[in-house]
């Protein structure tokens, strides 16, 4: 027997005691806990035996030009994204936890260094072949390569995804990072190699790919619609993620080029579901002999889910908007009281919050735990952080502005601009205020065209510019803009996803769209990134994150609604149970008897 010397024994003893635990589960939570146990069936939101049968066809504004919802150039057929199935789940009446699906059982150590996969063994593409741990790993690096620059940047610190046999997948990471290791188990969609290895996967693509998903493409005209049919052999459709959804046999998409001509078609009888947006076209347009009919009915539909943060995004990289003082400024030419009672018939709610509608929403002055967070950056945030509750301004709602007004032009003198023979003329340089309005929807012209009259009463140049979908994806990839409308998606919790939003190592990306570049922001993002385990430190983060980007007026706020407007070709019926974070349209399915009563395009 070999003899251990004391210190040898202490060496060992000391490396037993710090190595990382090992982790074996069905089920990731990134936050909070799982609700569904491992034995569930199906989620509660679902109807288990809804059956599948009929065709639904949506309406989208705008066009196509390939397949590729992942290059780096073009615009992707709706739904394309969705060909590809992910590693796992994650259902719509939860947070942060994901169930099997590509995935059916991982291990990770506690430490977050290391994560390995084990594949469904029956898992496959729509063309039959087996997905394998060489797809995964072949994805990863594709993404890597040829993907788009914010996939490199958030997933730098993962060091390899390799194929350990075929079924069996390990990443490796250079620094233990639970929400980068856990994003990646579950978001990844899987690409086939045998389809993608000869193709560049940041130029788009113009045939419909090989997927892995519940629906595969059958028919389209670029450009003007796409159809999509439910797979008979999806290996994956007895999945309990799986199990009442995806009950349409057949999903249309057409495209229009105008919202109001897109109304109208479906008023007619075109297409079948139509989510409204527009506050007037819901309480003026939906009326008509198949309404009349009964063959047509519009719901809404009570939510309580977090909201996005709809807004005019100012880009901060011109120089015209980089002094917060003339953002704020401008903000007093939105008199959204008017607008509301005027053109939204009383429908909208003012958005003040980055966090709106859930508990991380900021509201009053900061708390002892926010100020633990926000005071080292004292010397660098509006000092009204600490002293007053953010609000938008309010007007009387009877369309004179003046106060507000008198307020914007204090703001923008200190700014050193001033009102010349009816200009907002720079004091140094001459120059007129002056700033162009990007959008792509005549919709989003209605209500800019009441900011641009107040904006030209303050003596500021305004320009609304409309271009196509394909442009406007361009010019936004490209930052070439001055604002646009825009908006910032809801988010439930602070998660590591806002540094893809806000942090300056991802400015070249399109999400952080107001071209923020502040090491505070940095700061905090990060801190969020690193306290995903710790709720109460990221209650404090998430409201002194939310007030940091409130008292900064990157954005001129818009409105939302706390319901759904849904109308539909009465044919569809719906679970008793709606989904926490979403409509739930893929549990929804087609009632033969009810298609039965409507005109034969509808049925």
């Amino acid at each position: 027997m070999t003899s251990i010397s004391k210190l040898g024994w202490l060496a060992l003893l000391s490396a037993n005691c710090f190595a990382a635990n090992v982790i074996e589960t069905t089920t990731l939570v990134g936050f909070g806990q799982a609700k569904y146990p491992d034995n569930f069936t199906h989620f509660e939101y679902v109807n288990p035996n809804a059956p599948k049968y009929g065709r639904v066809t949506y309406g989208r504004i705008g066009t196509y030009d390939n397949f590729n919802r992942f290059a780096s150039r073009g615009v992707a057929a709706a739904a394309s994204g969705n060909l590809y199935d992910t590693l796992m789940f994650s259902p719509s009446d939860e947070i942060d936890s994901y169930y099997p699906l590509i995935t059916q059982s991982l291990r990770y150590s506690d430490d977050y260094m290391w994560m390995e996969l084990e594949l469904n063994p029956n898992a496959k593409f729509n063309d039959g072949h087996p997905i394998t741990a060489s797809d995964v790993a072949f994805t990863f690096n594709k993404f890597m390569t040829e993907g788009v620059p914010q996939y490199r940047a958030y997933y730098k610190d993962i060091k390899s995804v390799t194929a350990v046999s075929e079924h069996k997948v390990r990443i490796e990471m250079s620094a233990g990072n639970k929400e980068k290791l856990f994003s990646f188990a579950q978001a990844t969609r899987v690409l086939p190699e045998h389809f993608w290895k000869d193709k560049n996967f940041s130029e788009p693509l113009n045939e419909p790919p090989v997927g892995s998903g519940a629906y595969k493409i059958v028919d389209y005209k670029i450009g003007q619609s796409v159809t999509y049919q439910l797979d008979d052999n999806y290996w994956a459709k007895s999945l309990p993620v799986n199990v009442g959804r995806h009950n349409f046999n057949t999903v249309q998409y057409d495209y229009y080029r105008d919202d109001t001509v897109m109304l109208e078609a479906f008023k007619a009888g075109e297409f079948d579901i139509r989510e409204e947006s527009s506050a007037k076209f819901w309480a003026s347009s939906y009326t008509g002999v198949n309404f009349d009919k009964g063959y047509i009915i519009k719901q809404e539909i009570e939510h309580h889910k977090p909201m996005a943060t709809q807004a005019f995004v100012f880009n901060t990289q011109r120089e015209v908007f980089k002094d917060p003082k003339v953002r704020e400024a401008l903000n007093y030419a939105m008199d959204f009281q008017w607008m509301n009672k005027n053109m939204f018939y009383d429908q909208y709610t003012r958005t003040r919050s980055y966090f709106q509608n859930t508990p991380y929403e900021a509201k009053g002055l900061p708390s002892k735990a926010e100020l633990e967070v926000l005071t080292p950056f004292k010397a660098s945030i509006p000092a009204r952080v600490f002293t007053e509750e953010y609000n938008p301004p309010v007007t009387d709602g009877s369309g004179r502005i003046r106060p507000q007004m008198r307020k914007a032009f204090a703001l923008l003198k200190e700014a050193g601009w001033e009102l010349k023979n009816k200009v907002m003329t720079h004091v140094e340089t001459g120059e007129r205020l002056s700033f162009e309005l990007l959008i792509y929807s005549p919709t989003t012209e209605r209500y800019a065209i009441p900011i641009q009259k107040n904006m030209r009463a303050m003596g500021i140049d305004m320009r609304i510019r409309t271009i196509d979908t394909t442009q406007y994806t361009k010019r936004l990839r490209d930052r070439d803009f001055d604002m646009v409308s825009s908006s910032y998606y809801a988010n439930a919790y602070p998660n590591s996803d806002l540094k893809i939003v806000w942090n300056s190592n991802f400015i070249d990306s399109t999400y952080n769209t107001a071209g923020v570049m502040d090491p505070v922001i940095d700061s905090l993002t990060d801190q969020i990134a690193d306290s995903q385990d710790n709720p109460d430190k990221l209650l404090a983060l998430g409201r002194a994150f939310d007030r940091v980007l409130q008292w900064n007026y990157y954005i001129i706020p818009q409105w939302y609604i706390k319901k759904y407007r849904v109308a539909t070709w009465d044919k569809f019926e719906r679970p008793a149970v709606l989904p926490t974070y979403d409509l739930g349209i893929d549990t929804w399915w087609v009632s033969k008897q009810k298609a039965e009563q409507l005109p034969e395009k509808r049925r």
